[in-house]
Order: structure tokens, then sequence, then C-alpha cells
């Protein structure tokens, strides 16, 4: 229970400098100074002289790495709000060990399958060129294609990506599924064919990955998955970064193996400037978007509020087991 000075809260990467106007702060008005950081440190020096002062960290989902060693150089730290049902990116056992609470929020995921499915459209209607040269002065320079009748393979077939195969089915694809533990059966409830991770990657005219981001699943598409997919095929990953091989990807690309890709993920957030997915051809790229609508973040820091509201008063929160 912290005392009758008011806590200090940091809310963390509000990049779009939102977070206060996402839910009702008044609340805390009295009990809490908040300070907003809109930019994003990467470096470990860096961000523990920032966050040294902080009671109270307000973390967007795997923005701000809040690793052992810079848990352990934040003496005053006593709760850690995050956004969304996990975050891999802070170290829970190490929390735990300094007896930092850690709690969590609500989520929709409407707002990632959704720009799934816009990336998808995108790139088969060649929709970011035609763009370009209609405000460059030109006019129709490519010729698109339809999603009737072709083949979508998802990787993954849990919540997400079961409504990915809803929608699919909409626009009359053919919907093939993979992932470790899927059951035939399982599939066939939302209408997809399981398949082996080979014949998936083979078949596929758009191949899309919806798997959570662990120890067995990390670089599970690489230079042999993708070296099967047929060279009019295309590739999205909205799900995390490191599911694929950065540099199996950047070769695939380069060499020009498949018609193309679109990326939402990456595996150093936010992108370098000088990486080649700025510049690559055949590659949509988009700064990690998937989950950034107005509705996720009214949801994000509603919860978050309550969540510091109830510590501050020492009843339930949404704590993180």
């Amino acid at each position: 229970m912290p005392s009758n000075k008011a806590v200090q809260v940091a809310i963390l990467d509000d990049y779009q400098g939102v977070a206060l106007k996402s839910a009702d702060w008044s609340v805390l008005k009295g009990k809490a100074e908040i300070t907003v950081f809109r930019d994003h440190l990467s470096d470990f020096a860096g961000v523990v002289e920032r966050l040294r002062p902080f009671d109270v960290l307000c973390v967007m989902r795997e923005r701000t790495p809040l690793t052992q060693s810079v848990l352990e150089q934040l003496p005053n730290l006593k709760l850690i709000a995050s956004t969304g049902s996990r975050n891999a990116s802070i170290d829970v056992a190490a929390a735990k060990k300094r007896g930092i609470i850690l709690c969590n929020t609500g989520y929709t995921s409407h707002g990632a399958i959704e720009l799934t499915w816009a990336l998808i459209l995108s790139m088969i209607r060649n929709v970011p060129e035609e763009f370009a040269s209609l405000r460059g002065g030109g006019w129709q320079i490519s010729v698109g294609g339809d999603l009737a009748e072709r083949t979508i393979g998802l990787v993954g077939l849990g919540k997400i990506g079961a409504r990915m195969a809803n929608i699919a089915r909409a626009f009359e694809m053919n919907v093939l599924a993979w992932s470790q533990n899927l059951t035939a059966e399982k599939a066939r409830e939302h209408g997809a064919l399981l398949v082996s991770k080979e014949e998936l990657f083979r078949a596929a005219d758009v191949v899309s990955i919806h798997l959570v981001l662990s120890a067995r699943t990390k670089g599970i598409v690489g230079s042999t998955e993708l070296g099967l997919m047929k060279p009019t095929a295309y590739f999205v990953n909205t799900s995390r970064g490191p599911l694929v091989d950065e540099s199996a990807l950047i070769e695939t690309l380069r060499n020009r193996a498949i018609a193309g890709a679109a990326l939402d993920v990456f595996d150093i957030e936010p992108l370098p400037s000088g990486h080649p997915f700025r510049s690559l051809e055949r590659l949509l790229v988009t700064p990690h978007i998937g989950f950034v609508t107005k509705e996720t973040y009214e949801v994000f820091y509603r919860d978050t509020v309550e969540n510091i509201s109830a510590w501050l008063s020492g009843t339930p929160l949404r704590a993180t087991d």
C-alpha cells in the first residue's frame, strides 16, 4: 500500500500522445503525479535513469523491455501496469522477486485482424504502387488479382487465426491451417483443412502467421519454409517479428523468390532507420499498428487507470499470474 504522498506514475512510449485522452485519469487527481513520455529509449542506461524516480510504470505491450537488469536499478518501483493480457518484454520472475506487482488489461483483437486483411488486400491489388502512381500524375500501372478461389495458409488457428479463417471463407478462399498442436477436428470447426507445415507453404497463395511467440515458435518460419512458397505467393506477419527468420526473409525478397510480403512486426522496434525492410522492393511494411486503434487504446488505458486506482485503494486488480 502506498503512503499518503502522491505516487509518481510514468506512461511510457505514448508515441501518438493519446494516453491521457483515451481514459478518464481524473480519478487519480491528488493521488498520483503523471508524467508522459512520447519518445522511445533503447539504451539501458537511459532507460534506468529516466525510470528511477517512479513508483508506477504504465507500459505499452512490448515497447520498452523491463529486464532483470533494469528492474534491479529501479528502487522505487512498486507497480507495473501493462496493456494487453501478456507482455513478453517484462521479466515477470524478476519483478515478483522484488515484490513488484504486475497487472494487465483487457484487449480486443479486431484491429490486428482487420490490419492483416488490409495488408493482404493492398498487396493483391497493388494499392501502394497505384496510389504512388496517381499522386505522381500517372494512372493505372498494374493488374491486381482476386482473393476468391485462392488459398490462404494460416500458421496458427487460435483466437485470431480462427477469425482469419472465417473472413477468408467470406472472401471465398480455400483455407489451409497448421500449428504444432492443431487437430483435424479443430481445423474443420473453422472451415479449414489441416495440412503439414510443408504442404501449407507449398500450396498457399497467401501465408499469414498467427502464433504466440515462445521458445518453441521463435524462428518457426525460416529459409526452408520460405523456399517452399510459390513465386506468385505472398507472406504476411502481423504477430511477432521473431517468429520469422529475418535474414531468410530478406534474402527471399532480394532474390524475388516470392511475389511479396507484408510486415507489421519486427525483431527490433522501432525499426532501425537503415534496416533493409525500409527499402526492399516487394515489401509492404507498417510500424506495428495492428493493435493501434482508438477502441483498443480506450480499453488499454481505461483498465490501466482502474488498476492504478485499485492498487491505491487496496482493492483487487487485474494481477498478472
